[in-house]
């Protein structure tokens, strides 16, 4: 199993429209992958609960079967479009892909 963490940060105002409506844009057309990509076996998108420290504006928290199932995901021509969408919108991105089994 691979565990792959990302986070964003999105920008004031992006591709014609506001951070909120950006952040909803891009949970949604997350949300939509786990039923087009395989090899996902944990798919959640995050967005901060109102009154609680954060850091980012957008996390996901996936696991894949394994390291060529999360490389999979990358090419994914369902994916690709999805990060595309999300890079014009941010102003930056963190991210974290590990084995759970080695840690």
């Amino acid at each position: 199993m691979i565990k792959h963490i990302v986070g964003w940060n999105f920008a004031a105002e992006a591709e014609g429209a506001d951070k909120t409506t950006n952040v909803a844009l891009a949970a949604k057309a997350l949300r939509e992958l786990p039923d087009l990509v395989p090899g996902i076996l944990e798919f959640e998108v995050i967005t901060p609960q109102d009154g609680l420290d954060t850091s980012f504006d957008l996390a996901l928290y996936s696991a894949f079967t394994d390291a060529d199932a999360l490389r999979g995901y990358a090419a994914h021509p369902a994916h690709v479009p999805v990060a595309t969408m999300i890079k014009a919108r941010i102003t930056g991105r963190s991210v974290i892909d590990y084995d759970p089994d080695e840690v």
